[in-house]
């Protein structure tokens, strides 16, 4: 039973990833390509200091990687599977959108 708890909050943890609207513009912005911090400021309007908060936190999570150019520290959604959540996601609202204002989830 205890792996299987393990599992279920280990599982909750991953979508704790996906639960902030911050994370979730980054990982739209990642979803195009690779790109750099100041690249991903710009798209989104951010500071320098919430950008790279987030991205360390999608990097240790293990939905983001990084590749190292020069100075320049350029992040990637590690998988195709990141992409597929997405996508699940817009689906899942749209069909969904009416409920989902009535939600009572924090």
């Amino acid at each position: 039973m205890q792996s299987n708890e393990t599992w279920l909050e280990l599982k909750a943890k991953t979508f704790k990833v996906f639960a902030d609207p911050t994370r979730l513009r980054i990982l739209e912005v990642l979803r195009e390509g690779e790109f750099n911090v100041s690249a991903i400021m710009e798209k989104l309007g951010l500071k320098q200091s919430t950008v790279s908060q987030h991205l360390r936190m999608l990097k240790e999570c293990g939905v983001v990687t990084t590749r190292k150019e020069g100075r320049e520290i350029y992040y990637s959604l590690k998988s195709d599977k990141v992409i597929k959540i997405l996508d699940e996601g817009d689906e899942l609202l749209a069909q969904t959108i009416e409920e989902l204002t009535s939600c009572v989830c924090p």
